[in-house]
């Protein structure tokens, strides 16, 4: 398949028309750039199955001139494929600190850590690759060091927004930089290649600052140990954890290995510089149960994960007993209802008490809302709206609201899709 010089192409490999996987290819002057290379998580259709990976074999089969991997953030759906794919495309990877920082230690425990090329960027300068020159936006998201990407040519330049949303009070990392945004959108832009994950949901997301008050007030309000899971990479959510911990006198253990390995990335990187000394997972049986708070890994239900294992004894170390309290501080990824369930029940049968986001203000999200997306369009003013990162339902909403924006021309693309940005 040949493009031209002249076209200014956008190609989805994962992530358009679904949750998860994001992978996605740019080209121009017969340079190629790569933003994201994430993985999705398997469910009951999928029997078996562990992770999915994004199909690459178009840059493959093409044998495309990727000039480099440009990671907009440490999530796993967006740069959780790299261990696995990284060997396949052999080019360069460009990331914030903490990004970069986690990457390396997930590279290290995959034993390929020598071998790749990791690049930390700085918000202030801009990188050539080619045909294209890439800025990086600093934004507010649930983990540390987010950005959104600017890709700026000769014909006009392309924001890809990552994950994001805007948060006055972030508690961890950077509050989205609006004034960047509106000179970028000031300078013109063709095409803005958005996060659609709450194009559903009207108003405002809130802060994560509601999120540290919510989980205060239900762990003051627990008689015993109070267990929560959490996303292991959300550091602004392990920040809040550990100050309701705080406030209301009680020691926090942390169990999961990949809550450890965020947690030291987010250290090395300057985040977590100031919170106390966690108990050990032994000395934390030898605590007043009134005095203990444990931050653990397995929100979606995973069974190999800590709260599994707790849930039916088959934790070394962790055992939790009548009247304690597990919070599930995350949204429930669609796909994993049946194993979060199991989990719960569990507990439910051992009379250990269970608070959701249903139940009271534990979670908020790290995506914009509908008021929030129309904010971005008013300041961006892009010709061409694409919206990418979520299911059908989700692209379809953006796409409505894009031309409620008066954006001209909107494309819903499909993992696969060759878009030409004129």
């Amino acid at each position: 398949m040949n493009f031209l010089d002249s076209e200014l192409i956008f190609i989805p490999l994962g992530g358009s028309g679904e949750i998860g996987m994001n992978a996605n290819l740019y080209h121009y002057q017969s340079d190629w750039l790569m933003i994201d290379l994430g993985i999705s998580f398997s469910d009951e259709t999928t029997p078996g199955v562990d992770i999915i990976l994004p199909d690459i074999r178009f840059a493959e089969e093409q044998k495309v001139n990727i000039k480099a991997i440009i990671l907009t953030h440490a999530h796993e759906d967006h740069f959780g494929a790299v261990p696995y794919l990284w060997e396949k495309l052999n080019v360069p990877i460009y990331g914030t600190p903490f990004t970069i920082a986690l990457l390396k230690r997930k590279l290290e425990e995959a034993k390929i850590s020598d071998n790749i090329p990791l690049n930390v960027i700085d918000y202030n300068v801009d990188y050539k690759f080619g045909a294209f020159t890439v800025e990086f936006v600093a934004l507010s998201h649930s983990i540390p060091d987010p950005a959104a990407i600017v890709l700026k040519t000769d014909k006009g330049q392309i924001l890809h927004t990552g994950d994001w949303k805007f948060d006055e009070t972030p508690m961890v990392g950077n509050k989205t930089d609006i004034q960047k945004l509106k000179r970028i959108g000031d300078e013109g832009v063709i095409a803005l290649i958005g996060d659609s994950t709450n194009a559903l949901i009207n108003g405002r997301t809130p802060s994560e600052s509601v999120a540290r008050e919510g989980l205060t007030k239900v762990i003051a309000n627990s008689k015993y140990t109070v267990a929560v899971t959490c996303f292991a990479s959300n550091i602004a959510r392990i920040s809040s954890i550990i100050s309701a911990a705080n406030e209301n006198n009680r020691h926090v253990c942390v169990v999961g290995r990949a809550l450890h390995r965020s947690i030291a990335a987010a250290r090395e990187t300057g985040y977590l510089d100031n919170i106390p000394d966690f108990v050990s997972e032994v000395d934390a049986g030898l605590l007043p149960r009134e005095n203990l708070v444990i931050i653990c890994t397995g929100s979606q239900g995973e069974t190999r994960a800590a709260l599994a294992k707790i849930s039916n004894g088959m934790h070394e170390n962790i055992k939790l007993q009548t009247e304690d309290t597990v919070i599930f501080s995350s949204r429930q990824i669609p796909g994993n209802e049946n194993a979060i369930a199991r989990v719960q029940n569990q507990f439910l049968r051992q009379k250990i008490n269970i608070i959701t986001d249903e139940d009271a203000m534990v979670h908020v999200s790290g995506h914009p809302a509908r008021d929030e997306l129309i904010d971005l369009y008013n300041i961006i003013r892009p010709k061409i709206a694409i919206p990418v990162h979520g299911t059908a339902r989700h692209l379809d909403a953006h796409a409505k609201l894009a031309a409620s924006c008066q954006v001209p021309e909107i494309h819903i693309p499909e993992n696969g899709n060759i878009i030409s940005l004129k």
